[in-house]
């Protein structure tokens, strides 16, 4: 039996106050049976001096930015523990949060991971409760911007947001963790979807409250940002949707992209976000243009990762595209928020 049920892993790039800050939440916790792993990217050694190192909290130190899912896949695959929490550098945990997952994981087998209810910081609203998809892969917090108190109930969801989220270690093994190709956003989703293939369940944990610095690492409607949730959401699209749905995939697209452009006349939404941080229309089809043509280089490998979680799944195409249908957000909302 492992010393510690969780490990917390903790990537960070940034690695300033905030980090300091989302330390200083798990110390509070009121279960105590978990350690600490701060995967640091910045390349040169700076969580070491924004935190101390303690007997339940320790470093890995890339020489790089390996990315998001790749820092998670390091703290999991160099630990123990029957269970995996991701939390970002930047969110910071109430003191029951540890212990709210694990009486929902513990108590349900099935479950494979558990979304926490995730705050904005100093907002009486939601940044997430589980994720959404849209029918071109496009995904969403669920209730983001919503009370949190309409969103009290346990109940199963699509897939965690990363930002806070619990994984059972023996799903992980079987699915082989987060896919490091996606290096930045989608990569949560893309490991719910994969998880549900298997068999597992995602719950929400309405009782494991985290508030949450939106965006503050990667920016509110970044170039970086643009280019890698819409590579991303093709990547996961091929590899993760039922035949039927990919063919229909391009036409809920250009619905979106519809969409995101009347948003932008209205001064509504992400696309009205990107132009109002001094990006141009022209860079979003650039993006878009970019997106798709890293699709086509990466095809057979996309293909061939299609193919070996087929080989795993557990449910048939059927199943699956009802779970797609149940938790559906349409591209209009998808542009919106």
């Amino acid at each position: 039996m492992p010393e510690k049920l969780v490990t917390v892993a903790i990537p960070t790039l940034a690695a300033d106050s905030k980090l300091a800050e989302c330390v200083r939440s798990l110390a509070g916790q009121t279960r105590q049976d978990f350690e600490i792993v701060i995967i640091d990217n910045s390349g040169a050694k700076l969580a070491r001096k924004t935190v101390s190192p303690g007997e339940n909290l320790r470093f890995i130190e890339n020489d790089s930015n390996v990315g998001f899912g790749a820092a998670i896949n390091q703290a999991w695959s160099s630990s123990q523990s029957p269970f995996v929490a991701a939390l970002n550098d930047d969110a910071v945990a109430a003191p029951r949060w540890i212990e709210e997952l694990l009486a929902v994981m513990e108590s349900n087998p099935g479950a494979g991971m558990c979304a926490s209810q995730v705050r904005l910081m100093g907002r009486e609203q939601l940044d997430s409760a589980g994720m959404l998809i849209a029918g071109d892969g496009s995904s969403k917090q669920r209730g983001h911007l919503e009370p949190p108190d309409r969103y009290g109930r346990q109940e199963e969801v699509l897939a965690p947001s990363g930002s806070a989220a619990l994984y059972r270690r023996t799903m992980l093994d079987q699915i082989g963790g987060f896919d490091e190709d996606f290096f930045l956003y989608c990569e949560d989703t893309d490991l719910g979807l994969r998880a549900c293939w298997a068999g597992w369940k995602c719950l929400y944990a309405p009782g494991a409250v985290v508030e949450h610095h939106y965006s503050y690492t990667a920016g509110r409607a970044t170039p970086l940002k643009a280019y890698y949730v819409e590579r991303n959401r093709l990547f996961l699209l091929v590899k993760n949707f039922p035949l039927g749905n990919l063919i229909a995939s391009p036409f809920v697209s250009m619905a979106r992209y519809f969409w995101h452009v009347a948003g932008i006349f209205k001064g509504r939404g992400a696309a009205a976000r990107f132009r109002e941080d001094g990006n141009s229309g022209l860079q979003m089809a650039a993006f878009v243009v970019r997106a798709h043509w890293a699709l086509v280089q990466n095809w057979s490998r996309l293909w061939r990762k299609r193919r070996a979680i087929r080989a795993k799944a557990r449910v048939t195409p059927a199943v699956f595209g009802e779970l797609l249908r149940t938790h559906a957000i349409s591209v209009r909302e998808v542009a919106r928020l």
